[in-house]
């Protein structure tokens, strides 16, 4: 009878040593990522220890985080959590086992986006796209708007019937894009470059109504982003509800909530436009006639100064006259004017004005005061009038 038994047979110890060198020393696994559902949690002074299996429990795989790498963990693990886990594969000989010694620890799903999402913003707002000073003033009153959006979705219908009614008369261009799916973000940045490359548009409108954050993910994309902040034309975004905010909102020169709401920032009613023109007219009218009166008032007044003046002028020279024939008075009463001519006064030394002799007497000293010079006389005899020198 020929023997069923092998010449030779692996220990335990030599089987696990086997597979401990074929798993840890596989490249593949000694840097892997899983995704899978946490369960069975368990902390301990050493470390945080959990399984991690598929959502339909069809398989699992222990895992432990060590209380030296557990503070680097973005998402510490929770029972019921669906996490993105990096770590190596550990054989432990003794209990016959493998285990995942997890170094990183991300939320997955919805949770992994957001958390995508956060490092994205995070580096484009340390790049400046989102600083305030970069940002272009929205022209008061464009010519031409661009408007890049789905040529079959509900926001282009909204925006053309908003557009129509604020500004008529006013034209559209219409740059197609897609707005949901892989290749809407492509596709965005291509729309905006027709409209920049045309070079009509004094503003572009990027716009999609509501939908789910999915649906809503082209417009978190950083070409999206790069496109908006690189276009030499400010762009106005409405995206989807009020609720919503996207990495678009952020960069754009102006945001609106809503496509309508957009499409009301871009162009002002032109009706109001045409009010605001009249009452400029009335007011200015207004302030015309005011103007106009009270400068007619002031050359009222000047007329009325004016009239004043003349006759304060005629009045001048009645008194000029009166004061040249006073001077003419003056000047022939004037006793210089007498002396000038050849005669002179006697003085007493009382100071009286001597004009006659009588009351004269012999020896008496005289002052004689000539047109030039004084002279001192005495009196050595008095003559009658009618006596002759």
């Amino acid at each position: 009878m020929t023997s069923i038994l092998p010449d030779t047979a692996l220990s335990v110890a030599g089987l696990t040593s086997y597979l401990q060198e074929l798993l840890e020393g596989d490249r593949n696994l000694q840097s892997v990522w899983l995704t899978g559902e946490v369960s069975n949690v368990s902390h301990h002074p050493s470390g945080c220890f959990f399984t991690l299996c598929d959502t339909d429990k069809s398989a699992a795989i222990r895992c432990v985080v060590w209380n030296s790498l557990r503070q680097k963990l973005v998402q510490i693990p929770a029972k019921g959590e669906q996490l993105l886990v990096l770590g190596s594969i550990r054989v432990y000989k003794n209990r016959g086992e493998y285990q995942l010694t997890v170094v990183q620890s991300l939320p997955a799903g919805e949770g992994l986006q957001a958390l995508r999402l956060q490092q994205l913003r995070s580096r484009l707002e340390a790049e400046g796209f989102f600083d305030p000073a970069r940002k272009r003033p929205i022209p008061a009153h464009p010519q031409i708007v661009a408007v890049v959006t789905s040529d079959t979705g509900a926001a282009w219908g909204d925006i053309q019937r908003t557009l129509a009614q604020r500004y008529p008369g006013l034209r559209v261009l219409l740059s197609p894009t897609g707005v949901q799916g892989e290749l809407a973000a492509a596709a965005i940045a291509r729309a905006i470059a027709r409209v920049e490359l045309d070079g009509r548009a004094d503003v572009i409108i990027l716009a999609r109504g509501g939908g789910s954050a999915e649906d809503l993910a082209c417009f978190n994309d950083e070409r999206v982003v790069r496109a908006i902040a690189n276009c030499a034309i400010p762009i106005i975004t409405g995206i989807g509800h009020e609720r919503d905010e996207s990495l678009a909102d952020l960069v754009a020169d102006k945001r609106a909530h809503t496509p309508t709401a957009a499409a009301a920032q871009a162009v002002p009613i032109l009706a109001d436009l045409y009010f605001e023109h009249k009452q400029r007219m009335v007011n200015l009218a207004s302030a015309v006639r005011a103007r106009f009166q009270t400068e007619e008032e002031h050359l009222q007044l000047l007329q009325n100064r004016l009239k004043r003046l003349p006759a304060t002028s005629r009045t001048l020279r009645q008194a000029t006259g009166k004061l040249e024939v006073l001077q003419e008075k003056l000047a022939a009463l004037n006793p210089a004017a007498v002396l000038q001519r050849g005669y002179a006064a006697v003085i007493q030394s009382d100071g009286t004005i001597v004009r006659k002799t009588d009351g004269l007497e012999l020896g008496e000293e005289l002052t004689v005061r000539l047109s030039q010079g004084v002279l001192k006389v005495k009196i050595v005899e008095v003559l009658d009038a009618e006596e002759k020198l």
